[in-house]
């Protein structure tokens, strides 16, 4: 089955789900990749700091899939901030990934300790696009606040920006700012995942409202939560390493929430963060080198 796609900004169409491979041992990335191209994706999310994008090069080169039909997203790492040292991170990251393009390039993080090297790391991007090495650019974990004052200083708006959203915690004011300025929300930990890497509570696996609305479509309360983001106009790139897993995660095509389920899943946010409060995220306490290979 095709995945629908989304317009960015930019005209430039990226499928509407992917395969997110954050805290994917390098290992099991490589076979995952390739079970999910197998299976139907053609989007897949990493990072420079997930240290795995040589695996996610490898799992699709391994797939016999043409470079043309996968759309590929990775993201700098705040240690390659500054103009000069992202331009250095895009030739590690295409070096490892085995390839010259990139679909989708983020900041991972604003970085508001060190915001001058955030606006030279999104200046960096900039040029990347002018000069067609990247298809579209974007930023990653950056609030309200950092948004407002990163807009008047580029001269692209980012086509994405790739946050923490799920039926716990739905940042339902920065969706609403990112869609203000054409910027398409992307949902990291799009099923909770990370509610219960950090011990936060009740998984959303077993809430009760999704369990009932699951039970309705004769779904799991996974495929309900992408079912969800999907229908609300969200990228979403849930991430796995099992075969029936990443099977389940992409079978949410043949179904269809009602307005009800819509609006009793959007009643289940807490307002409640699971991941690292973005301003945390500092060169002092998160800063670490890339490889160059």
């Amino acid at each position: 089955m095709a995945v629908p796609n989304l317009t960015l900004n930019n005209g430039v169409e990226m499928p509407a789900l992917g395969l997110g491979v954050f805290q994917t041992p390098p290992e099991a990335t490589t076979e995952a990749v390739q079970e999910a191209l197998k299976r139907g994706y053609r989007h897949i999310d990493t990072a420079a700091g997930y240290g795995n994008e040589r695996e996610v090069g490898e799992g699709i080169r391994r797939s016999g899939i043409a470079r043309g039909e996968i759309f590929i997203e990775t993201k700098i790492w705040i240690s390659d901030y500054g103009y000069d040292a992202t331009l250095h991170a895009f030739d590690k990251s295409t070096r490892k990934l085995g390839v010259e393009q990139l679909d989708l390039l983020l900041l991972h993080q604003p970085l508001p300790s060190a915001f001058e090297r955030t606006l030279g790391a999104y200046r960096a991007l900039e040029t990347l696009l002018a000069d067609g090495k990247v298809r579209a650019i974007g930023i990653s974990n950056f609030m309200p606040e950092h948004i407002e004052r990163f807009l008047p200083e580029v001269a692209v708006t980012p086509a994405v920006n790739q946050i923490e959203v799920h039926p716990y915690f739905q940042q339902k004011a920065l969706q609403r700012l990112n869609a203000q300025h054409g910027i398409l929300t992307q949902a990291w930990s799009p099923i909770g995942g990370i509610t219960f890497y950090r011990g936060n509570g009740r998984s959303t696996l077993e809430d009760p409202v999704l369990l009932d609305i699951a039970r309705a479509h004769g779904k799991s309360a996974a495929q309900v939560m992408l079912r969800w983001h999907l229908q609300e106009g969200r990228s979403v790139i849930p991430k796995s390493v099992r075969a029936e897993r990443i099977a389940e995660n992409f079978d949410v095509f043949d179904f269809a929430l009602t307005d009800e389920q819509v609006a009793a899943i959007d009643a289940l946010d807490t307002g409640v963060r699971s991941g690292p409060e973005p301003d945390s995220i500092t060169l002092e306490t998160y800063g670490k080198t890339i490889p160059e290979a």
